[in-house]
């Protein structure tokens, strides 16, 4: 630094000192509602002090930055510090309004503008600026928010954000560049987004929305990726105004790269007592197939399992891809990382206030001292779920260090479990109907279920009391007894031709046999009175009492969310009725229903058979009533009771068979309707044979005539297909369904739409 710049910081820094004064005394004017004192706190200068007139700049500036005054005005008079305010208004109220796409309570959280807070421009603009954010994620882009300032009494304003929302902006067109393989109409389907249309009124998702155009750049990536193209790249994904500016268009452009297969598919097995077979069965690809990320994400899930089946809990498959360029495959290797094999210690129950820590073990297929399985916990969340008293389970285990030993948290959060509900609609089975009834799952938290119900329907009336024990005297035996009271008025109601008034009284008692085997004793009386339209002979008391044993088999592994499944559940019976009745007849029952979901779990394929049979003892005679019938639902597109043997006389009325065989498969899938909302839609192909009835009823004779004529008997195929929308609405399940017969006799009757409706209980 030379002579000339020393000298002249010198001269500036001794000016700077000649010119500042020592504060003797600190003068406050215009303030109303600060103290003077606070305002001398807030400057941060004190008696004593020496100011110049930078200082007194700074001052100033300090006090505007403090948000209170809207004016500052700082000067020396002498030894004296002058400072002036203008104290900011303050804030009485701060409201919305013009809203109606976002709720006020919504919008409020974004404000940081507050009441009783000094009124400050910069705060509101922030404000703005949050909720025109919170607007345009909605797709309302050209929402404006004028803020105003209402004055009021004692320097207070009330602040109003004036909202106009205009309309969303929607996305008028969805296209593709860069994309050979797949042509635009698929990969629209692959995305959230999709083009503006007047029937897409219940979705948000024709709406521009760019933290979800960023999603469909992931979707299309896995898509991709699903379809063995590895390189696949979306190098942009533009979303702009149309010249109207009233709508956006939306470009994806996209470097396909080229399609791989999988080469050699490999497992590094450290643990010598897991059969590396097992392993390899588990693997969900097979060389040559078309390279498939979700298939390697399905196999290091599938691996995991398998080795936790042997004790070796939280182990790492890594897979590690070899990518052969010149022949444009893909070889595998699945490592996985070594560990010990890992025993449960303690299960510790969490978050159950109301159900007893007993019902929830004994749900739970593993105890301390087992080896610890992931599949085995997963089965006992699936256990815990379908109980339905959880809203959520959580399995959470936890290391213990030093050991393999691991504890298991079974964080659990109840729901009510009782419900008191009511409901009414109309089906072609019962006709209009109103219910009603109350229901506790849980009673006094230990797993009892109590149920009354009732209900009253233009074909069918129905009262029930019922009471369910599961764990009698403290083991897996369950107990419970029905009483019941149903009244069906079905003389004029399809093919039936009979009324039946009916009370029944049953005792059941059952027990596990293994994990997925179940087995039930049932013994009932039912005291009825029956009026046949085809016999003649009015109303006839019948009593009958029957003993029944039954077996169940049910392996579902479900989605609660999708509501869908993947598994089989199977019924088989037989019960003896007799015993001194009027009726006397044995009945055998099988019945199985296979499903799998897939297609992340919203689709779901479905295949049912139903079989029963009736056998008279000595020969005697089974009434029409307790006959098997087809139609209705159990065989869309005919009408109830609308297939099988015929009266010659009476051909509105079926006869009834002493064996069935009916089936059903059909296909669930969504529609464009969000999954919130519970409707899918569904195909379904139908058949059923409903067998003979009792030789009696082979030939008819006009009653008081000698005129006799054989009526219409067979056991032949009939066969439909159909489509549907399933409805799970909040007072119970609905089906519409519209069904062709394909395979008909000239005497069934035909149904082509069919609504039932479920009330849930």
């Amino acid at each position: 630094m030379n002579k000339n710049t020393l000298l002249f910081t010198a001269t500036v820094m001794v000016t700077s000192a000649a010119n500042a004064t020592m504060v003797s005394r600190i003068d406050v004017s215009g303030n109303q509602r600060m103290d003077a004192e606070s305002i001398r706190i807030l400057s941060d200068v004190k008696i004593g002090d020496n100011i110049n007139s930078d200082d007194t700049n700074q001052i100033a500036k300090k006090l505007q930055e403090s948000g209170y005054f809207s004016n500052v005005s700082v000067r020396m008079a002498g030894d004296v510090l002058k400072i002036d305010i203008t104290e900011a208004p303050t804030v009485n109220m701060v409201t919305i309004e013009g809203n109606d796409e976002i709720s006020t309570d919504d919008l409020k959280k974004e404000l940081r503008m507050k009441a009783r807070d000094p009124y400050d421009e910069s705060v509101i603009g922030a404000d703005v600026q949050r909720m025109l954010t919170i607007y345009q994620r909605k797709g309302f882009f050209g929402t404006k928010i004028e803020p105003q300032k209402i004055k009021l009494s004692d320097n207070r304003v009330n602040v109003v954000y004036e909202i106009d929302e205009g309309h969303p902006t929607y996305i008028t067109s969805i296209d593709f560049e860069g994309n050979k393989v797949f042509s635009d109409a698929t990969l629209r389907d692959q995305i959230l987004s999709r083009e503006h249309a007047w029937w897409r009124f219940m979705t948000q998702f024709d709406v521009f929305d760019e933290d979800r155009i960023m999603y469909d750049q992931q979707m299309l990536r896995q898509f991709y990726m699903r379809n063995g193209y590895v390189d696949i790249q979306i190098t942009d994904a533009n979303g702009v105004f149309t010249p109207d500016r009233q709508y956006y268009s939306v470009t994806f452009t996209v470097d396909e790269g080229k399609k791989y297969k999988f080469g050699k598919l490999t497992i590094k097995n450290p643990f010598p007592d897991v059969p590396d077979d097992e392993l390899y069965d588990v693997i969900k690809m097979y060389d040559g197939d078309v390279y498939n990320i979700d298939l390697v994400d399905e196999t290091i899930s599938a691996i995991r399992g398998a080795v936790a089946d042997h004790g070796y809990a939280f182990i790492t498959v890594n897979p590690v891809p070899t990518k052969n360029d010149d022949t444009q495959t893909i070889d595998m290797e699945f490592q996985i990382e070594k560990t010990n094999r890992i025993y449960l210690n303690n299960i510790n129950i969490l978050g159950n206030v109301r159900t007893f820590d007993s019902v929830i073990e004994q749900l739970i297929p593993m105890r301390s001292g087992d080896p610890f399985s992931l599949q085995t916990i997963e089965e006992g969340r699936q256990n815990l779920m379908r109980t339905r008293y959880f809203k959520n389970v959580q399995m959470v285990p936890n290391r213990i260090a030093d050991a393999n030993m691991m504890n298991l948290d079974i964080e659990v959060e109840e729901q009510p479990t009782g419900e008191l509900s009511g409901g009414f609609g109309w089906s072609n089975i019962n006709g209009f109907m109103v219910d009603a009834g109350i229901t506790e799952t849980n009673f006094m938290g230990r797993g009892q279920v109590v149920q009354l119900r009732g209900s009253i329907a233009q074909y069918q009336r129905q009262a029930l009391f019922s009471f369910t024990e599961p764990y009698l005297f403290g083991r897996q035996l369950s107990g419970g007894f029905d009483v019941s009271y149903t009244m069906y008025d079905y003389s004029s109601l399809g093919g039936f031709g009979y009324d039946r008034d009916s009370i029944t009284v049953a005792g059941r008692m059952g027990w596990k046999l293994t994990d997925h085997w179940s087995q039930t004793l049932r013994l009932s009386a039912s005291f009825d009175q029956n009026y046949d339209l085809q016999s003649g002979s009015g109303w006839r008391d019948a009593n009958l009492y029957t003993l029944g044993t039954y077996l169940r088999y049910y392996n579902l592994n479900t989605n609660f969310e999708q509501n869908t499944h993947t598994g089989v559940v199977g019924n088989l019976g037989v019960a003896y009725t007799g015993f001194g009745g009027t009726e006397t007849y044995m009945r055998y029952s099988a019945d199985v229903t296979g499903m799998v979901k897939f297609f992340d779990d919203r689709w779901q394929l479905r295949s049912s058979l139903d079989f029963g049979l009736l056998q008279p003892i000595d020969d005697a005679y089974i009434s029409r009533v307790y006959r098997y019938f087809l139609g209705g639902e159990s065989l869309r597109g005919f009408d109830i009771a609308g297939v099988g043997s015929r009266n010659w006389w009476y051909t509105t009325y079926s006869l009834g068979g002493l064996w069935k065989v009916n089936g059903s498969t059909q296909l669930n899938f969504p529609i464009f309707i969000p999954d919130e909302y519970q409707v899918k839609g569904f195909v379904f192909f139908d058949y059923g044979i409903l067998g003979k009835p009792p030789k009696e009823e082979y030939t008819y004779c006009l009653p008081g005539t000698t005129y006799c004529k054989n009526n219409d008997i067979d056991s032949d195929l009939r066969t439909s297909v159909g489509v549907g929308i399933y409805w799970n609405t909040p007072m119970g399940p609905m089906n519409f369904s519209w069904g062709w017969p394909l395979k008909m006799n000239e005497y069934d009757k035909e149904q082509r739409f069919l609504l039932s409706f479920e009330t849930q209980f």
